[in-house]
């Protein structure tokens, strides 16, 4: 776990103002080096995260502190890697979104023990991915960068252009020629240069890492390729809320959509953290992660007992987690044995049931990869992987109008009639 002292830090000191960040380490070898705009490890060629001085040993102060704060992620600023003054930045500020106790969703799946939706639909772009861009941004500040980008499956093209918008860089965003109308729209409406790739997730990604050792991508940060350390510990809000709505408790279970698999990494991160801080309870707690059966490369890996995550080709209506290569698939499928979860996936019949689900009992709209979610933890607790006497959170991580192709050829009117009570009463609605 990447919490260090002050003392430990000083061999990694750096000028930029990043908070509490004070290094970047290497998830493999564990080699450190200052904060730059930098991801993969010059020893092993691992993957670099952020590692920190974090303010320990006065929790009581650290929670009053937090939760004086703003109703958006900069509330834990004192754990992120972001200037104090982050909150008087123009940025979008998202987060601190709605955990809604699901009690028509729990009686629909026979959960006795409570079960929480945490809908991050609510965000300004309305998916999860406001949250890993603004502490993107800070990053790209920091280091001097003009324009921000990204390779995205439709949700982060979203957010980067808006978040460009509002903070005054250039954006260009590079996505899959195919994807929901919806997303192309939400992408292109900030003014921002977006441009389809002909071909999947994996190609629009391999494309991006060419340009970033181009002369052309000279000053561009990739907030998903070379500010991916940053950009990653947004995710860490989420477990951060979770367990500060839930009256500073960690959940005896997470059900967690698994794209790249780094939203689910660093949500464990951020457990970690809170115990390590004293702010929650260090108790024992199960992470699952959610696939479609279309893209399920780590579910596979799983389920096979295999620490290697094979790639696949994407094909499943849920596109915001078709990346068929996975890069933090190992450490995801680490994460869920370590915990006692496990990884599961639902095919797309399946999703489009869930998402059906979850509006009729909770009046949420899910995108697919909430309906991956909510199906996957009605498998689990079907087959007695979740015991339904405990008490879990599921994460809906978009808005269901950005996929309305999903549900569309299955729902419509009740019935079309003519304008009089008798056509009302002949339709049998009366």
């Amino acid at each position: 776990m990447a919490v260090q002292t002050a003392q430990n830090a000083a061999d990694s000191t750096t000028s930029v103002d990043l908070g509490p960040a004070a290094a970047l380490s290497c998830r493999e070898c564990g080699e450190r080096s200052p904060l730059g705009p930098v991801f993969a490890c010059q020893a092993c060629f691992g993957p670099l995260e952020v590692a920190y001085d974090l303010p320990v040993g006065d929790p009581e102060g650290l929670r009053k502190r937090i939760e004086a704060g703003p109703n958006s992620i900069w509330r834990y600023a004192p754990l992120l890697p972001v200037p104090a003054d982050v909150a008087s930045q123009p940025n979008l500020n998202p987060g601190f979104t709605k955990l809604i106790k699901a009690d028509n969703l729990a009686r629909e799946l026979g959960v006795t023990g409570g079960l929480h939706v945490k809908d991050d639909s609510g965000n300004p772009t309305h998916s999860f991915k406001d949250r890993v861009v603004a502490i993107a941004v800070e990053a790209a500040r920091a280091f001097g960068f003009t324009t921000l980008s990204c390779s995205s499956t439709g949700n982060l093209a979203g957010a980067v252009g808006a978040a460009a918008a509002r903070s005054g860089f250039r954006s260009c965003v590079f996505i899959p020629h195919d994807l929901e109308a919806g997303k192309v729209v939400m992408a292109a409406v900030y003014g921002g240069d977006l441009v389809g790739i002909e071909g999947n997730y994996d190609d629009v990604n391999r494309f991006c890492s060419e340009l970033i050792g181009d002369p052309v991508g000279e000053g561009w940060g990739f907030v998903n390729v070379n500010l991916r350390p940053y950009y990653g510990e947004g995710s860490k809000t989420l477990a951060y809320e979770i367990c500060e709505q839930l009256g500073w408790r960690i959940p005896d279970n997470i059900v967690i959509p698994i794209a790249s698999g780094s939203q689910l990494t660093k949500i464990d991160k951020g457990i970690k953290e809170l115990i390590a801080l004293g702010l929650v309870e260090d108790r024992p707690y199960r992470i699952f992660g959610a696939q479609a059966e279309g893209c399920s490369p780590v579910s596979r890996a799983f389920k096979d007992g295999h620490d290697v995550v094979r790639p696949v080709k994407p094909d499943t209506i849920a596109k915001s987690l078709a990346i068929g290569n996975p890069a933090d698939g190992p450490y995801v499928l680490d994460i869920c044995r370590r915990t006692g979860g496990a990884v599961e996936d639902v095919n797309d019949e399946q999703v489009v049931d869930a998402i059906k689900l979850l509006a009729r009992t909770e009046g949420v709209f899910a995108e697919t990869a909430g309906g991956v979610t909510v199906g996957v933890l009605r498998k689990l607790i079907e087959t007695g992987a979740i015991d339904p006497a405990e008490d879990t959170v599921v994460l809906n991580t978009g808005d269901g109008l950005k996929t309305l192709d999903a549900v569309a050829p299955t729902t419509g009117p009740s019935a079309t009639i003519r304008p009089s009570l008798e056509a009302f009463r002949e339709a049998g609605l009366a």
